[in-house]
């Protein structure tokens, strides 16, 4: 654990006599502490409307860089940028590497402070197909309002005063995952202005690859364990609520993939002359898929369930507590009826899904032909929730498709074997996948971040599960420290897709978060 001197007592210079003003000389910790929060809340927003326009400036600086993870020169030109960003703040930094794309460490000791927190996003983006951007996906463009509801270009050299709320800044990685990394900073800056005390050591985890799966933070972690000591890890990543309210995150699904093929003949055949005699691949592949999970998308592979964990009380009751986004989402995607029979989102995504992400197989309209084809090829997409393992998954569905009749290989099947069997269908798993990861909500760094979250948003959404998965189990199963999710880019981000953006609020919440986490979270206690 990070060490310091002994810590000086928090103060706001700029602010004793408010501070005197809203705070009894005696008071409880709890209020105490709540008491700090709305002062930092209050200064943190003062510093920030007053410091848009540069704040602005230095996220369009970092997005104007192109970070696919693949080009490592684009990877290291980020690194050299957030480097300097941090060591201009007094951050000691390290860069981290174990054969991809660069990692960013670094470390701010606080004075006195007995606990640290690790904070983790990432820089690079997903790649890019800029042709399908109205705006260049890295000369950040800012509009007053969303690009589909046909909102006008703001120059951002023309703005006096403050900045729209609802604003949004256009780029790749603008939602997806760099606009972390400017707020910390700024927070840093609005802290230090206003004579605000830092109550934690930060450590931070910048990732140059988590769009290319992480693959390697495992043995980068396992090459600098002494770096990751801490006693919370906040995984800054994804998108908050479709509600807009602050929200804290639990756990993450697990994920795997798999693409199942099907044969026929071993050559295409006429589908007049062969129709009905030829067995079909596509139609196979239909019967196969419809075999592993009702239409209710309940899955219908024996022993599935077996080691899903039921959800507790305390997690069913965080649930029901959510704001129920059932109809708006409906409206907002056209959808009549879900999937489901009837559970809200928020208790499906706590339980597993065998999702079909694509079929390769013939052509329609100008590009059909009349023939039965010899192989059709589905994918899967495989999300896993606490206990599943990846490797019983794999093992039940093959047991399932040997129960239904399939041969089942790893490799394409040699005329023999196609001779010797009546259905076979290949299996080719991508990649070994991750299980899931959960943090239970009782857990005393749960309950003490859930409590100071709280005090900042009252109406604080608390979810025991996201739908999506991240590889936390790479620090989950290698670290000693509690893991929760922070979400703080808007929900229509359009993360991975052509106009990624964030919405401004969201910015300017997340230093408000930042602030008065890092200012109070030492002062906090358990419940």
């Amino acid at each position: 654990m990070l060490q310091a001197t002994e810590r000086r007592p928090w103060h706001m210079s700029a602010f004793v006599t408010i501070a005197f003003a809203l705070t009894p000389m005696i008071i409880a910790a709890d209020d105490d502490v709540a008491a700090r929060v709305a002062l930092v809340k209050e200064s943190v927003n003062t510093y920030r409307a007053a410091h848009e326009a540069v704040i602005i400036k230095d996220f369009i600086e970092l997005l104007s860089l192109p970070n696919d993870a693949a080009v490592l020169a684009d990877m290291e030109r980020n690194a050299d940028h957030i480097t300097d960003l941090l060591e201009l703040r007094g951050f000691k930094t390290q860069r981290l590497r174990a054969g991809g794309a660069p990692y960013v460490y670094a470390e701010l000791l606080s004075p006195g402070a007995a606990e640290t927190v690790l904070i983790y996003a990432h820089f690079d983006g997903q790649p890019v197909q800029e042709e399908n951007w109205i705006h260049p996906p890295f000369v950040p463009t800012l509009l007053d309002g969303p690009i589909q509801a046909g909102a006008e270009v703001i120059d951002v050299g023309e703005v006096k005063g403050q900045f729209g709320p609802e604003w949004r800044l256009y780029a790749r990685s603008a939602g997806d995952d760099k606009m972390p990394i400017i707020a910390l900073m700024h927070t840093l800056d609005a802290l230090a202005a206003n004579g605000i005390e830092r109550s934690v050591n930060l450590k931070l985890l910048l990732d140059g690859e988590e769009e290319r799966g992480s693959p390697s933070v495992g043995r980068i972690i396992d090459e600098n364990r002494e770096l990751f000591e801490a006693d919370l890890f906040l995984f800054c990543d994804g998108p908050m609520h479709q509600s807009r309210r602050t929200q804290l995150v639990f756990g993450v699904r697990g994920s795997t993939t798999v693409d199942i093929t099907s044969y026929g003949a071993v050559r295409p055949l006429h589908s007049g002359h062969y129709g009905n005699w030829a067995p079909n691949p596509i139609m196979q592949l239909s019967w196969l898929l419809t075999s592993l999970r009702a239409e209710s998308g309940r899955i219908l592979v024996d022993g599935y369930y077996d080691d899903v964990v039921p959800l507790g009380e305390l997690e069913r009751d965080a649930i029901a507590a959510m704001p129920d986004v059932t109809e708006m989402l409906q409206d907002e995607l056209a959808v009549n009826t879900p999937e489901g029979e009837g559970k809200r989102l928020e208790e499906l995504v706590t339980l597993p899904a065998i999702n079909a992400r694509g079929i390769v197989a013939g052509g329609v309209g100008e590009k059909g032909r009349n023939v039965i084809l010899s192989t059709a090829t589905t994918s899967l997409d495989l999300r896993l929730v606490p206990d599943q393992t990846p490797q019983r998954a794999i093992e039940l569905i093959k047991a399932h498709l040997v129960r239904q009749g399939y041969h089942v290989v790893a490799d394409d099947p040699s005329i023999e074997t196609l001779r010797a069997h009546r259905k076979v269908v290949k299996l080719d798993w991508h990649d070994a996948g991750y299980p899931a990861m959960r943090t239970a909500l009782d857990h005393p760094m749960s309950m003490r971040l859930t409590g100071l979250m709280r005090m900042i948003a009252p109406d604080l959404i608390v979810t025991p599960n996201m739908g999506g998965s991240l590889p936390l189990h790479e620090f989950s199963s290698r670290l000693a420290v509690p893991i929760i999710i922070l979400p703080l880019a808007n929900h229509d981000n359009n993360q991975h897709a052509e106009n990624e953006n964030i919405r401004l609020q969201n910015f300017w919440d997340a230093i408000t978060v930042y602030a008065a986490v890092l200012a109070s979270f030492g002062d906090t206690i358990t419940p």
